[in-house]
């Protein structure tokens, strides 16, 4: 995907996309005397991300398998899983409803709020994930851990050898003064031509080039971080601006609409410093304490990313999806990516994919 916004410049953002399989063993519901479930249905990514959204009342997460290309249900009760069956997803039987896992997360909210830490609802392994960075030590780690351990099996903590941080730079390289990041989509507001990027490149820069030094070609109208991390920026120029995605192989990827991501979807991400990667949708409305503040509802995944990457695009196909945050590791070790979804970017703005 790639968008032109300059003349004989291609803008930068990309990424490589798929839905991915979570490896959970799946357990159908079922009563000794009932017939046979019916088989889930084989769905396409997008498919599943539409019936997931029909699928969110009385269950407790989900996610799509797409080795056996359905979409899996998880269920605390028969009565669901025969509602979820009768969709044609597969229910799975799991020990904690979604209330009980967003009140653990509001509990780590309260208590453990640190610099340096993460969390977000896994559906695969029906727990909250918690992730510690390598600054997260001493007191403050003791702490983390007597609260996640008072959340009993509904918490799962991990440790990152990196660090959560907000990664400045980005898909196709934006410049302001002292600043790089990654334009993410173009859009259109009130008929007229903007991009979005990352709301804490905003916060830091509000005249934007398309090269170091160079002339203006927007400047940043709104931006909000941390809470959230997303900016609009405004075209001043006459700047080309399709709704496209550079791949970095001499083509671009037409984006077309957008959506949220499904846990387990594989997923693809642009940006100036390391051009096209791609990954797997871990988990949905994580939140991430960096040291400038907490951004929450954010898609927590795999895919690699650097300094410079800010902002850039994270897709599936034609799907806009996210807006590159920060995260942990980089794309030689790998690590933790997390990126500020698209629709909620969208509807602040009052704008659209174009």
């Amino acid at each position: 995907m790639k968008h032109r916004r300059i003349p004989n410049r291609r803008a930068v953002m990309a990424g490589a996309g798929a839905l991915a399989l979570a490896a959970t063993a799946t357990v159908t519901l079922a009563n000794a005397n009932a017939a046979p479930a019916p088989e889930p249905a084989e769905l396409t990514s997008a498919a599943a991300t539409a019936l997931a959204s029909q699928l969110k009342t009385g269950t407790a997460g989900a996610f799509y398998d797409a080795k056996a290309r359905k979409l899996v249900v998880n269920v605390v009760s028969e009565a669901a899983a025969k509602a979820v069956r009768a969709k044609g997803a597969e229910a799975r039987l799991v020990r904690h409803t979604l209330a009980q896992l967003d009140t653990a997360r509001q509990t780590l909210k309260t208590k453990a709020t640190i610099p340096g830490t993460s969390w977000g609802i896994d559906p695969q392994r029906n727990k909250v994930v918690v992730t510690a960075d390598r600054t997260v030590k001493g007191a403050r780690l003791d702490r983390l851990t007597k609260v996640a351990e008072a959340l009993g099996d509904k918490v799962e903590l991990r440790h990152s050898k990196g660090e959560f941080k907000p990664f400045i730079g980005g898909g196709d390289a934006i410049w302001g003064s002292g600043a790089r990041c990654s334009l993410g989509f173009n859009v259109v507001k009130d008929g007229q031509p903007y991009f979005l990027t990352a709301g804490h490149c905003g916060n830091d820069v509000k005249s934007w080039s398309d090269k170091q030094g160079g002339s203006e070609i927007a400047t940043t109208e709104a931006s909000t971080f941390p809470g959230h991390d997303y900016s609009l920026v405004k075209y001043t120029g006459s700047t080309e601006h399709p709704s496209e995605v550079d791949l970095y192989n001499g083509s671009t990827q037409k984006i077309t609409k957008a959506a949220e991501a499904t846990v387990g979807e594989k997923v693809q991400r642009s940006g100036s410093t390391t051009q096209v990667h791609d990954g797997t949708v871990k988990a949905l409305n994580a939140s991430v304490n960096y040291q400038e503040g907490t951004v929450d509802g954010l898609i927590q995944t795999d895919v690699c990313a650097e300094p410079g990457d800010s902002g850039g695009a994270l897709f599936d196909g034609e799907t806009a999806l996210g807006l590159t945050s920060g995260g942990s590791g980089d794309c030689s070790a790998g690590g933790e990516t997390f990126f500020q979804p698209v629709p909620q970017a969208l509807e602040a703005y009052g704008a659209q994919l174009g």
